[in-house]
């Protein structure tokens, strides 16, 4: 049985995958990490990674950059995997999880969805396969709340795309004014609204005709669902950095 501990347990995706560990035969949630603790949780919850006791096989991290130093000092003080869901890391986090896979197993990827990241692949080869002959445009939508634009998931896709193209596309988010014919690049376009879980189109745009490939998210459940699976997988891994590419090479 995989021993988590969940960081950042109080919040709504930490609860997620607190439920779902509940009725799961192979992982098992252990403790929780945050400032906030949950009614009637059935596991404890510290506010600090120093008051942890609990043996910890692997970490999921649903809560913010901030506390990304303690957590990571905590994973190589024990060493146990981390798998990393929170996003808007600085240059700065993004070197400090570079440094820590020298030590520890690090999974860290934009979305924890196995559907988008099967996308991802999927536009990739679509990208290959069609070149340049078709203009690719992509759609992000997402509730209200959200305060990044494009989404980290926008951009994963478009990464994808570029690979086909050696990086030489450019990025361009949404178009205003007399933009001219279009030129090298990529488009992305953010929609916000309502309570809109996430979505994603990717539209290959040829001569007559138009191909698209889209996820759809119903529930948060199913990023919590791929942060078990990674956990699932990343723990007992040796040090490095691994994301849902290699989850993918098992299916």
């Amino acid at each position: 049985m995989i021993n988590v501990l969940i960081c950042g347990i109080g919040g709504k995706m930490g609860q997620n995958v607190l439920s779902l560990l509940l009725n799961d035969r192979e992982a098992q949630a252990v403790c929780g990490v945050d400032v906030v603790c949950p009614q009637n949780c059935p596991v404890p919850v510290y506010d600090s990674f120093e008051k942890v006791s609990e043996k910890v096989d692997v970490i999921i991290d649903f809560s913010t950059p901030k506390i990304l130093p303690e957590l990571l000092a905590f994973a190589k003080k024990v060493n146990c995997a981390a798998v990393l869901a929170t996003t808007g890391y600085t240059p700065e986090d993004l070197q400090l999880i570079e440094n820590a896979s020298q030590e520890i197993a690090v999974f860290k990827t934009a979305n924890f969805s196995v559907g988008v990241n099967l996308l991802v692949k999927l536009v990739r080869e679509a990208a290959a396969f069609l070149g340049e002959d078709f203009d690719v445009e992509i759609v992000e939508k997402h509730h209200r709340l959200k305060v990044d634009a494009p989404s980290g998931t926008a951009l994963m896709l478009a990464d994808g795309v570029n690979q086909a193209f050696d990086g030489k596309k450019e990025y361009l988010n949404g178009r205003e004014g007399i933009v001219g014919k279009r030129k090298n690049e990529i488009g992305l376009h953010a929609v916000r609204g309502g309570t809109i879980v996430g979505e994603h189109d990717v539209l290959f745009c040829g001569e007559d005709e138009e191909i698209t490939l889209s996820h759809r998210a119903a529930s948060k459940k199913v990023f919590a669902a791929g942060s078990i699976r990674a956990a699932k997988f990343v723990a007992g891994m040796p040090a490095g950095k691994y994301d849902m590419s290699d989850v993918l090479k098992g299916l």
